[in-house]
């Protein structure tokens, strides 16, 4: 289902709680929210739909990739980025790292721990910082 796009500083700026399998239907629902969006959106974290857990999803390509409780395990190499989000207006700058390590869940619970590199990588750091209340 697609949901709203919450724009509460107040609420975006609580931590998120671990995701359980309980909480499949909200990866769906950010799922369908993102392709509601894709054109001005590339990446989506539960709280900007209303759910504080640490659920994420990202496109890549024609392809929505869902990540559950992600943990960046390493980062390499900061640099200074400009970066919007669907749940504020205009831009700003912010720190990122061009390679990062992600351990999470995908939308079976199934573990993984991967390698993302450039604006892949940009994408889940913003999300993650979603899930600690960090707003850019």
């Amino acid at each position: 289902m697609i949901r709203t796009v919450v724009k509460d500083i107040l609420f975006l700026e609580q931590k998120s709680e671990l995701a359980t399998k309980e909480d499949t239907e909200v990866i769906n629902d950010l799922i369908d929210t993102l392709n509601a969006n894709l054109d001005h959106c590339v990446g989506m974290a539960a709280n900007m739909i209303g759910v504080k857990k640490r659920i994420l999803v990202f496109s890549v390509g024609d392809m929505i990739v869902p990540m559950v409780n992600p943990v960046i395990l390493k980062k390499e190499k900061s640099y200074e980025a400009e970066e919007s989000c669907l749940s504020l207006d205009g831009s700003r700058k912010t720190t990122r790292y061009e390679t990062i390590e992600v351990g999470y869940l995908d939308i079976n619970f199934k573990s993984h721990k991967q390698i993302f590199t450039g604006f892949t990588a940009q994408i889940i750091q913003h999300e993650v910082d979603h899930f600690e209340g960090i707003i850019i």
